[in-house]
């Protein structure tokens, strides 16, 4: 926790330097309350972080910012709602992988350009998934899964919450950087999911880590690897996928968008105060807790994730033949 707490404190000051060189173009920023637009119902993830940045951005710049959830549509409706928002600062959005990356794969139809219409802002968590196993299933790490694959090719399944699901990208992507022929059993729900993996109807699957911990710790599951890019602080002896299969990285992350044209200085000043937000401890430990790992960025970072993002997982929606 400490480490990362430093690495805020650098991110911040690194943003800091970049904004010496704007132009302050709104040096009373923020005058009036500002909002952020939530893809999805309350109570999820990233319902949960926009409400926590909200409460204490609220606190220190004494504006109001509240959060708005419009849930439907895939998304769609958050999303158009921030592309035809004037460039002022005061509607933002709390986007995720799903809605600005893979959405816009499949569907490419959309309203909105992911790329063109949204400034990226700041990133602010990552949940990546457990790669969780019947407990029958013959194999107790990554190498042994993908051996026992390999030795069974087309007989073993991996279930996931449904079609275009962050957990069956995740078990494709597993597939095409293991080089194994498994088959996906899309569920509607990762509650189903995980039951039928309990019952043994299913072998394994990438899920989110809240749900399968219960289960883990009374035996009716194993979790054998998480997908992060490196071991997470609440299970660090578990390993992760990369370890087996280098470059491997997973999971839903939410980060903060302005709509495209948003004066650099007010993005700035934005990225400043969520690197800030998610560096208090008591925020940082709470996220911890629940599975996430929080993770500020400036702007520069986060465009260039988002273009490895996209670099990732088109070759994975193809193969899967995700796409309209």
């Amino acid at each position: 926790m400490k480490i990362y707490l430093r690495r805020c404190a650098l991110l911040a000051l690194a943003v800091a330097c970049g904004a010496a060189g704007a132009a302050v173009s709104a040096p009373s920023y923020p005058d009036k309350p500002i909002r952020i637009i939530a893809p999805f119902p309350p109570g999820g993830p990233g319902d949960i972080v926009a409400r926590e940045i909200s409460q204490r951005m609220t606190e220190t710049w004494g504006q109001q910012v509240v959060v708005d959830n419009r849930a439907g549509a895939g998304g769609m409706i958050a999303h158009e709602m921030l592309a035809k928002s004037a460039p002022d600062g005061y509607t933002l959005l709390m986007g995720s992988s799903g809605g600005l990356v893979i959405q816009p794969m499949m569907s490419p139809r959309l309203t909105y350009d992911a790329a063109r219409d949204f400034a990226p802002v700041s990133k602010v968590i990552v949940a990546a998934h457990a790669l969780v196993l019947y407990p029958q299933v013959a194999a107790n790490s990554v190498k042994d899964l993908v051996a026992l694959a390999k030795a069974r090719p087309g007989q073993l399944n991996f279930a996931s919450a449904g079609v275009g699901s962050a957990t069956q990208l995740s078990g494709e992507l597993f597939k095409s950087m293991a080089k194994i022929d498994i088959v996906h059993v899309p569920y509607k729900g990762g509650v189903p999911a995980l039951t039928d993996i309990v019952a043994g109807q299913v072998q394994f699957m990438f899920n989110s880590i809240p749900p399968v911990l219960p289960f883990s710790k009374v035996g009716k599951l194993k979790i054998i690897a998480v997908s992060s890019a490196n071991r997470m602080a609440m299970m660090p002896d578990v390993a992760t996928v990369a370890e087996t299969l280098p470059g491997f990285q997973s999971g839903v992350w939410y980060a903060v968008f302005a709509p495209a044209g948003t004066a650099r200085s007010i993005v700035i000043r934005l990225s400043i105060r969520i690197i800030a937000v998610l560096a208090e401890p008591g925020l940082a430990q709470k996220l911890t807790a629940q599975g996430v790992e929080p993770q500020g960025s400036t702007p520069q970072d986060l465009a260039r994730f988002l273009d490895e993002e996209r670099m990732r997982w088109k070759k994975v929606v193809a193969a899967a033949h995700l796409a309209e």
